[in-house]
């Protein structure tokens, strides 16, 4: 008769009996899989298998930490002003959350390793409620961004409800359209303590060289312009306008940013950077909230021993990935300026 082994991942001698020991083996042992010999075996091909995944996890961060370096080194100013944006306080306490995580699931492994059923909940129900933890500030993070409308692509440029932009533009419509009801030959001038709504490029065009052929464009149906491949440049106000300087310090800062003149070209690039490799983050997340629910059923369930707890094991390797690739994303966006 086959001896069964104390834990799966210890070392196996082959003891020549072929598969009918194998297949004792597997009726003493349900959780052991028909195409494995040994508990052994199955132990060291699904770490191996983990192991490759999280090798190609390395790689598609990779590829997305190449993509911050070169955006960075493209537009280093970006990235010194745009870290102001980010709460520091927040992302050191997610840090300290995801590495406390690690910890409790590091003991999870190590609990049902020694058959320690109830220590093997709590410390998966410890790691369950820190990934809820990170996930709630970030929330708030990402919150603060939304309603400031400090985000991707044009939706940066977008003046957010209730700040001084709006004023800004109401204002600038009515002196633009006064001047137009005018019949001076010239384009009347504007006053500098007034800010005007910006103008298109052919409006302006027109107005410069008094070319009557093409018709002035009212200011009211002129829209932000939006940033571009190339994005938009600094000073969507006019020069003369009154604009609010904001503190760059490391809490986040509120108003409307368009309205900061120290506002730089391609703002909007940062944030997209910044939510496409947080957010990706998230979800890995996400994923293992779902992975360790599991966990937590199978261990109320008893299922999870000294002689199996491979599940266990390997969940905690995806585990401390995710906490070590936020351990990079954090100091390179709210720490590093």
């Amino acid at each position: 008769m086959t001896t069964i082994p104390a834990h799966d991942s210890g070392n196996h001698a082959d003891d020549g009996s072929g598969h009918g020991s194998g297949h004792h083996d597997h009726a003493s042992m349900p959780w052991l899989k028909h195409h494995f010999d040994t508990p052994a075996q199955q132990f060291e091909s699904s770490k191996l298998g983990m192991w490759l995944f999280l090798a190609t996890e390395v790689l598609f961060f990779g590829g997305l930490f190449v993509w911050y370096a070169v955006l960075r080194s493209l537009h280093p100013e970006v990235f010194t002003y745009a870290a102001g944006y980010l709460d520091t306080v927040l992302g050191g306490i997610n840090t300290c959350v995801l590495i406390l995580s690690s910890l409790t699931m590091a003991l999870a492994v190590r609990f049902a390793q020694t058959d320690n059923r109830r220590g093997l909940i709590i410390c998966l129900v410890l790691t369950f409620a820190g990934a809820v933890g990170f996930l709630v500030i970030k929330k708030i993070e990402y919150e603060h961004k939304w309603h400031e409308h400090l985000l991707w692509g044009s939706r940066f440029y977008e003046v957010p409800p209730g700040h001084h932009g709006d004023e800004h533009a109401a204002h600038g419509a009515a002196v633009a359209d006064a001047a137009h009801a005018s019949a001076a030959p010239t384009p009347p001038a504007v006053d500098a303590a007034v800010p005007a709504a910006p103008l298109g490029a052919a409006a302006a065009v027109a107005a410069a060289t008094g070319d009557s052929a093409t018709p002035p464009v009212e200011a009211t149906v002129i829209k932000r312009a939006p940033g571009g491949p190339s994005g938009v440049v600094a000073g969507v106000t006019d020069e003369g306008a009154p604009v609010e300087s904001h503190s760059h310090g490391p809490v986040m800062r509120t108003g409307a940013h368009l309205e900061d003149p120290a506002l730089p070209p391609n703002t909007h690039l940062f944030f997209g950077v910044y939510f496409a490799m947080t957010g990706l983050h998230a979800i890995h997340v996400i994923v293992g909230m779902i992975v360790i629910g599991w966990l937590i059923v199978g261990s109320i369930r008893g299922q999870f021993s000294s002689q199996y707890y491979t599940p266990v094991d390997l969940v905690g390797l995806y585990w401390h990935i995710v906490d070590l690739i936020w351990i990079f994303l954090f100091p390179l966006f709210y720490i590093i300026h």
